[in-house]
């Protein structure tokens, strides 16, 4: 039963990474205002809108092609992901006082929780 959980979580998890990652391509500027800044112009809107867009495009796609496919080191990928925007939000703030991002932060460090639960149980029975 715990492992149908954590595996519902990490596709719910990788789905709203998905989707993140989608609404770059559909809408960015809604997509931008929801992490907090302005969608920018120029080379710099190139590079948000392909930066942020490969982030979550292949966190989600690796998510879910690790629980669908019973294998679990593809699910370290959005794990290594989650956990290093989160650590680099912390590292952004001790070093280039950017305003802490705590929401963020928690959303990411469950998400980190989630993928590696899910990584050491995919493949196990129970």
């Amino acid at each position: 039963m715990l492992n149908k959980i954590v595996n519902t979580l990490a596709i719910l998890a990788s789905a709203l990474l998905l989707v993140s990652g989608l609404r770059w391509l559909v809408d960015p500027e809604g997509a931008a205002a929801g992490l907090g800044m302005p969608l920018l112009d120029g080379i710099a809107r190139s590079t948000q809108i392909g930066d942020l867009m490969a982030f979550f495009i292949v966190a989600g796609a690796f998510g879910l092609v690790g629980i669908m496919r019973d294998i679990p080191s593809l699910l370290y990928t959005p794990a290594a992901l989650v956990g290093a925007a989160a650590l680099f939000r912390i590292l952004a703030t001790v070093v280039h006082d950017a305003t802490l991002a705590t929401q963020m932060i928690a959303v990411e460090a469950i998400m980190l929780v989630i993928f590696v639960a899910a990584a050491r149980r995919v493949g196990h029975q129970g």
